[in-house]
């Protein structure tokens, strides 16, 4: 019987407690390789044994996702009443009780498929605000059928290029962010292989590529990028980085650009294929399979490979193509992070200048609409681990005073060689424990809790009284340590009431952030509550 993790259980759990208070269409945010498949598949199982009658869709855009998604509950649940309608996977299903869809395949047929309860939508960042698409299509026409259905959306990266925040602003189909588990937890707790970064002699020049879209020009940039002397560079760097690495991927700035960087790698006697989207099914599934065996050392790529691709043991990337949008940087830095034997990490060679673009993957804050081209430094807060501009003074969440930077440069310069933030979590035995009120002019209070761990104190910020994700998340951290039956609280001042009945971690898990410490995870004993 498989096993779920602690976050997965956390992130059914607080699904279920969103819909207990909430009307609207949730987001769940886990990371690449962080086992949403398992995530939908328990939550399948579990909804239709609290509600036999519920029908489900399970709704994404990648051939390889449908099947993973599917496989994953039938091995789950054997008996589960699941279907497919897929013409990719030759199934046009539209009876089954829990429906596993392509949206190319079902955009025009919500009439066939009828009633729906509930859609997960997969990789839902990929979904457009624009109405006219067959995501928008498709789902209005099963509110139409049915005006009380619920969306519930899966994503690694909650924001898209051209809208910002998926959850956020005009025409936004999600409402709120349900559940979250950062990146860097799941690498500290073993989940995930951590990725390391190595500065490269070659860089990209895209100073003179033009922009459209908040993303840039295709043309141009594979024109600015797809020039030999560059391209041999590049790949005699990954060659001699990548020795003693047993698998490669390589994104590419466009076709050609692969099949370039594709002859220059064998070349040099190493194994390499190449993958795009018209690639016939065939050909690509006998390409990845022998890939996955080891046969074929490096993949080069455009446009595909970077959603619905599982390769654990790929233990480098090579970023040729740069990118102005955070997700797709997230997504393809997320490739190489599966565990696999004899893997200890992921080495990301980044010629594009995505690091710097974009910071540390577990530190990402994408750019509003509209928002200039240039770099947006930040800090995290290490009370409450908000992500605040660089030019703050005070949190934005709990009014944190940050020390006045030493310099502006080396503060960027932080930001742009580590695409995985460092610092190693320790934990620490907490002695005491206090609870205080936190108020600042403006903004909602907030809990403070202070653990004493030997001589030093460290703190974290609890969000009773704030709405969306930081509500959600003191909803977790009560239910972890409030015994059962004791309601999360509306406010500061009912939880400061309540704190006697609350277990008391035995250790908490602290990891540095800038010049400062984050509390990042607690441990409880069996024998630890008040009293």
């Amino acid at each position: 019987m498989l096993t779920l993790r602690p976050y997965q259980r956390e992130a059914l759990d607080a699904i279920y407690r969103y819909f207990e208070t909430s009307t609207g269409n949730p987001l769940v945010v886990i990371p690449t390789a962080g086992g949403k498949s398992l995530v939908m598949a328990t939550f399948i199982q579990e909804a239709l044994q609290f509600y036999p009658d519920t029908r489900i869709l399970v709704v994404t855009h990648v051939r390889e996702l449908i099947s993973q998604n599917f496989s994953e509950l039938v091995n789950l649940w054997p008996e589960a009443p699941a279907g497919l309608h897929s013409a990719g996977l030759n199934s046009r299903d539209t009876e089954a009780q829990v429906l596993f869809c392509g949206i190319q395949s079902v955009h025009k047929r919500a009439y066939d498929i009828q009633r729906a309860d509930l859609v997960l939508v997969d990789e839902a960042h990929l979904i457009p605000r624009n109405s006219d698409t067959m995501y928008q299509r498709f789902l209005g026409d099963l509110k139409r059928i049915n005006p009380y259905m619920k969306i519930i959306g899966l994503t690694a990266t909650p924001y898209r290029l051209d809208s910002g925040l998926l959850h956020q602003g005009d025409g936004a189909l999600f409402d709120d962010l349900a559940y979250e588990v950062p990146v860097r937890d799941l690498v500290d707790q073993g989940f995930l292989a951590p990725l390391v970064s190595k500065r490269t002699d070659t860089q990209l020049d895209v100073s003179g590529v033009g922009t459209r879209g908040g993303e840039f020009i295709p043309g141009q940039l594979e024109a600015a990028v797809d020039k030999d002397p560059v391209t041999r560079a590049a790949v005699e760097e990954i060659i001699a980085h990548g020795r003693e690495r047993r698998s490669w991927l390589l994104f590419c700035s466009g076709v050609s650009h692969a099949r370039h960087v594709q002859e220059a790698v064998q070349a040099h006697g190493i194994s390499c294929a190449t993958i795009f989207g018209d690639t016939p099914k065939a050909e690509r599934d006998e390409i990845v399979a022998a890939f996955k065996r080891g046969e074929i050392r490096a993949l080069a790529s455009m446009g595909v490979l970077t959603t619905g691709f599982n390769a654990p043991a790929v233990d480098l990337i090579a970023m040729l193509r740069p990118t102005k949008s955070t997700g797709l940087y997230v997504q393809i830095a997320g490739r190489g992070m599966r565990l696999a034997p004899d893997k200890a990490d992921c080495l990301v060679l980044d010629f594009a200048g995505n690091v710097q673009r974009h910071g540390p993957i577990d530190k990402v804050k994408p750019k509003k609409p509209g928002e200039g081209d240039g770099d947006a430094p930040v800090k995290t807060c290490p009370d409450c681990q908000t992500i605040n501009h660089a030019a703050v003074r005070h949190c934005t969440q709990c009014g944190h005073e940050f020390p006045p930077p030493e310099s502006d440069k080396l503060e960027a310069t932080a930001t742009t060689r580590e695409i995985l933030t460092g610092g190693k979590v320790e934990w620490v035995k907490v002695y005491d424990i206090a609870y205080r009120l936190h108020q600042k002019e403006g903004k909602p209070p907030s809990m403070r809790v202070e653990y004493l761990c030997g001589f030093n104190w460290h703190r974290e910020w609890v969000c009773f009284e704030h709405t969306g994700f930081p509500r959600q998340k003191a909803a977790s951290w009560w239910a972890r340590r409030a015994p059962a039956g004791l309601r999360v609280p509306d406010s500061v001042t009912e939880a400061l009431g309540l704190v006697d009945h609350l277990r008391i971690p035995e250790e908490i898990a602290i990891r540095p952030a800038d010049r400062f410490v984050e509390v990042v995870g607690a441990r409880f004993g069996e024998e630890n509550a008040h009293g």
